[in-house]
Order: structure tokens, then sequence, then C-alpha cells
């Protein structure tokens, strides 16, 4: 959508009236529909999300006109540019953990459903949505064995409840964090690693240079981290209590798989094949576990007949679809599902997990369809229409057909989260009070009142609701109402996929 209004003079400046006209007429021009829900209308605000939260200077053409710029100074303790990026969720934190598995899945998205972003007009706006990330990542990585992960301190930061424009003064510190060659992190090294050869994939048919850019990155990071092995959190001790990770070897699987796709580079394959560790079956697919990712990319290439379906590629494979199994209820340790058809992973922002799981549902039935295949399952047999029905389930769910007719995506259809847990969307726009607010005004006035949030997180998936269907649209509770982008990012393929 925005791709189309960026055509008019950068001079102009859409009302929200207008916009919320133009976002009317495509949701009834644009997009499948099902039980009413219109799968085009989820695409373009789960892009325009993105805009929300960016860090940086945002650009002339920028949609969502309640933020403004913010940390321009990122990285200045070390004389390094790393502004831009993306806040992580609710906070003002920027973890390069889930931010570089956020832009994986956004690149994914954008390279397995091109034709349909592209038939949506929405493919200059996910290739737009990822080089927000990938020029950051960029910028992250200055030297062979130094990958920037993370910038803010995450403990002073969330002892503050403040807009991320007002991080501009000193009372506000942002310290940067790296790993390098004496503060080793396989897993933080092998998931950028995966972000920019995945990343270069979306870019070669259009920047053939910036794609050969993020190759060379991916290369570099990959021997990184396959010649330094350790977990992140070791070296970024400030995340090791909100995105610590369980281990390196899923992270440098799927980076190889990757880098194999983007160079087609046979070492890339021996990686893979000799790996001593396929995972097995995975519970989840997430920003910490990536051996499901690297299962389903193997099993594609022994869908598309470049390797033959034997030895570790066929374990990768079998691996991959008793996951789909579990996921469609014929396996042997299926996915717990709501009362109201969700399925349930875990307590915390189970969303997130099946936003992933929809992603592999919706890429492998196209696997599935290409080569006139099905999954063999214990308790029976998986079209490729079954799991595209699937995914659809879960994305019907979450828009709207569910025990409390909600959606869970912020400003789609008329019942949506109101406070959603996020600094920016719960205190006053910039915009309209342009005083610089400290650390803890925010507390009184915007976090501890019942009010709904002033500024509408267009395009945001909170956390969603409890193995019950029971959710409250209360801003104090992060564990089912704070949105992230490892949930958003995923659900922009899967829209792709249904729209």
């Amino acid at each position: 959508m925005y791709c189309v209004l960026r055509t008019r003079s950068s001079q102009c400046f859409l009302t929200m009236q207008s916009m919320c006209i133009v976002l009317l007429l495509l949701s009834i021009t644009s997009g499948k529909v099902s039980a009413g829900l219109n799968y085009g209308e989820a695409l373009t605000k789960s892009l325009l999300y993105f805009e929300a939260q960016r860090s940086g200077k945002l650009p002339s053409d920028q949609i969502v006109e309640w933020r403004g710029d913010s940390a321009p100074g990122d990285g200045s303790d070390v004389n390094i540019d790393l502004s831009g990026g993306y806040y992580d969720a609710g906070d003002n934190m920027k973890f390069g953990f889930p931010l570089a598995f956020t832009t994986t899945m956004l690149a994914w998205g954008s390279v397995e459903m091109a034709s349909q972003f592209q038939a949506h007009n929405e493919h200059q706006n996910v290739l737009v949505a990822l080089k927000w990330a990938t020029d950051y990542l960029i910028k992250a990585h200055p030297e062979p064995n130094v990958l920037y992960g993370q910038v803010g301190d995450v403990k002073l930061d969330h002892k503050c409840w403040m807009r991320p424009e007002d991080m501009i003064n000193t009372s506000h510190p942002r310290p940067s964090y790296r790993i390098d060659a004496q503060h080793p992190g396989a897993d933080l090294a092998g998931e950028t690693a995966a972000a920019m050869a995945a990343a270069s994939l979306a870019f070669a048919p259009f920047d053939a240079a910036y794609a050969k850019t993020l190759t060379s990155h991916a290369k570099d990071l990959f021997e990184f981290g396959k010649n330094h092995p350790g977990v992140y959190h070791d070296s970024i001790t400030n995340a090791a209590g909100f995105y610590s990770s369980s281990g390196h070897e899923d992270e440098l699987l799927w980076a190889a798989a990757w880098l194999h796709r983007a160079t087609g580079d046979q070492m890339y394959l021996d990686y893979l094949t000799q790996a001593s560790n396929s995972g097995g079956v995975r519970f989840a697919f997430s920003w910490d576990d990536k051996f499901v990712g690297a299962q389903v990319l193997a099993a594609k290439l022994v869908f598309e007949g470049k390797v033959k379906n034997e030895g570790k590629m066929a374990e990768y494979k079998r691996m991959a679809e008793q996951f789909i199994c579990n996921c469609a209820q014929k396996g042997y340790s299926n996915v717990k599902k709501t009362p109201g058809g969700l399925l349930w992973f875990f307590s915390w922002e189970n969303l997130q997990y099946t936003a992933t799981a929809s992603f592999v549902l919706s890429s492998y039935s196209k696997y599935l369809e290409a080569a006139q295949a099905s999954v063999q399952c214990p308790n029976g047999v998986l079209q490729a229409s079954d799991l595209l029905g699937l995914a659809r389930a879960q994305v019907d769910y979450i828009l709207g057909s569910n025990p409390k007719s909600m959606s869970y995506m912020v400003g789609f259809g008329t019942n949506y989260p109101n406070r959603p847990h996020h600094r920016g969307a719960s205190i006053v726009s910039i915009k309209k009070d342009p005083k610089l607010k400290e650390c803890s005004e925010g507390w009184k006035p915007w976090y501890n009142t019942s009010e709904p949030n002033p500024n509408v997180l267009v395009g945001a998936i909170v956390g969603g609701p409890d193995m019950n269907d029971v959710y409250q649209d209360e801003r104090s509770d992060f564990q089912h109402n704070e949105p992230a982008t490892v949930t958003v990012a995923p659900f922009v393929g899967v829209f792709a996929a249904l729209a």
C-alpha cells in the first residue's frame, strides 16, 4: 500500500483520514477473504508495524507519523555508527539475536512468496522493511570477527517508561555490546550470517552489488561462528535474562543452509551433510531454536532433486515432516491446541511460535505442490492443501475467528488490543508534545492508566491468549500483550501466502 502512496510528492503529508480511506479501499479491492478476513489488508498492516519499530533517523516517506527520529548516537561509545535497526518489542532495546532472526524470516518470506508480494504491490515494501534491518547489521559487523550484538542496557531500559525519541540526553546511556574472537558467540554470528545470506537472495534480482555485500558478510560471520564456538550471552551477559541462547549448533546449520542456497557452494552443503546433530524432532521453531528452519531448507533441496533423499538429508526431511505432522495433530507428539483451535506452544508470547509454525506450513505446502508430493504422518496423510489450510486456520484465529471474536493484530477489524505493552505507542506522540520526557515520567500518566494507547500500533501482533483462549487487554500484561518483531516477521510471509 505505502509503495503507491510514496509515488506522490515528498512534500505531501497524508492525513490520518486520507490514509484510512486508502486502507479501506485496499481492503475492499485486494486480497483473498476468508471468514470475512482480508489477508491483503493484514499483509499491508504487518509491514506498517516495522515502520513503528524503526530506530534512527526516519526517512522522508515515513507513513507512521506519530514516530520521530530516535537514538541517533547509538554506537558513539565505541566510535561506530550503530544507529538504525529495529527496537525489539515494547521496549527501546536493540537485541541483535532476535533482530537477526526477524531479518531472516522477513527475507525468507520475501523470497518464498515473491510472486504473492508482487501481486499485492507489497514486494518493494517488504524489501524496504528488510533493508532497514540489513543496513544496521552491516554496520554492526565492522570486522570479520567482530559483531555488535546489542545496544542499550536492558536493566536501565526496563526501569524507564519513555518514548524512543526521548533518548537523546546523557541521563539515558545506551552502551554497545559485542562479540569477538576473545568473547565468542557462534549462535549470534550464525544467525546474523543466516540473515545476511537470506537477504542477499531477496535483493539479488534488484541490487546485485548490495546482495554481494550481504553474502560477503554472511561468509565471514559463518567462519567466525564456526571457528569460535560458544553462546553469545556468555559474552554479552546483559542479554542473558531476556534472550539467552540454548546453543549454537542450530544457528550454524541454519546459516549453512542459507549460504548454500545463496551461493551454491559445496562447502556449505558438506557442513549440512556432515553435521553430527540434525536436531531431531523439535517442539518449536523460534528465535532461539532454528533446527526446524534448517530441516525445512534441507527438505526443499530433496524435493527439488538437488540432493538425494538419503543419509543426513533424508533425516532432515523426516524431522521437518514430523514437526509438521505434530502441528497437524497427526504425529506422535502433537502440539496442544486451545479449545478455540490455536496451536499452543508456550505460555509466554505464544503467538510468536504459532507464527513460525504457520510459516513452515505455508512454505512446505509450496514445496509439496511443486513436487506433487505429500507427507506421510503416523496418523494420516497430509497434502499441500492441508498444510495451507492449517496455516489459514491459525491466521483466521489471530485475525478474529476465535472465541473472543477479536483480532490480535492491532488496527485490524474493530475489536483489537487498545493497550499493547509498548512504550512509544502508549505515550503521547512527540509530534503532539515535543517536550522531552525523562526516564520515569511515563509510568504514572501513561503506563498506569486504563485509557487506550494514544497511538495505534498498526500491524502489531500481541502475545495472544492463554491456553484456554482467555485474554485481557492490559498494558501491564507483557506476557500476553507485548508485540515483538519476531512474531510479526514470520506472519508477513504467511499473510502473503494466503492473500
